[in-house]
């Protein structure tokens, strides 16, 4: 998206303020409702820019994304694919709605929308496991101090313990 003056709409906070607004989004429809920011703003959108976005979105977790079985739309009965994608808001994430976003549940025209949080959360602590492992792996330390972080915020963020991650983490951080 082309900037202009204020702060970027493809922000990981304003992202997730916008999946917030839905309850969940899938990458497809986030892409269009930021699109239709810069519209609204009269700039172009760069869709490879909002990829980009997203993307750093989900790495740092202030998105996450979502088994099907944890999101539902309501009152439709519409099941949702495999390839659909869904995104919710993440552990790490302090959503701010950016300006015009509270146009886009009429621009968007999707249903009403709800998350299993619990659910939810126990597929972020899957997820936090994982990329810690590989992280471990590759021997990045960038990577594990962004995921130590994650292990705090996911802990208040939801009722998991991540106390378990966090600590082989810190291990390997302190090269034990």
């Amino acid at each position: 998206m082309t900037e202009g003056a204020g702060p970027s709409v493809t922000a990981r906070d304003d992202l997730a303020g916008v999946v917030d607004l839905f309850g969940w989004l899938t990458r497809e429809e986030l892409s269009r409702a930021v699109s239709e920011l810069a519209f609204k703003r009269r700039a172009e959108a760069d869709t490879d820019a909002i990829d980009d976005a997203i993307d750093v979105a989900v790495a740092e977790y202030a998105l996450v994304p979502a088994p099907v079985e944890a999101v539902s739309i309501e009152g439709t009965g519409d099941e949702l694919g495999e390839d659909d994608d869904p995104l919710a808001v993440g552990p790490a994430a302090f959503p701010s709605l950016p300006e015009g976003a509270a146009d886009l549940p009429h621009i968007l025209d999707v249903p009403d929308r709800t998350v299993d949080r619990e659910t939810l959360s126990g597929a972020v602590h899957d997820r936090l496991s994982s990329d810690a492992v590989a992280a471990i792996t590759e021997e990045d330390a960038e990577r594990l101090e962004v995921l130590v972080d994650v292990t705090y915020d996911v802990e208040t963020w939801a009722p998991v313990d991540a106390s378990a991650i966090r600590e082989r983490i810190l291990a390997e951080l302190d090269g034990e």
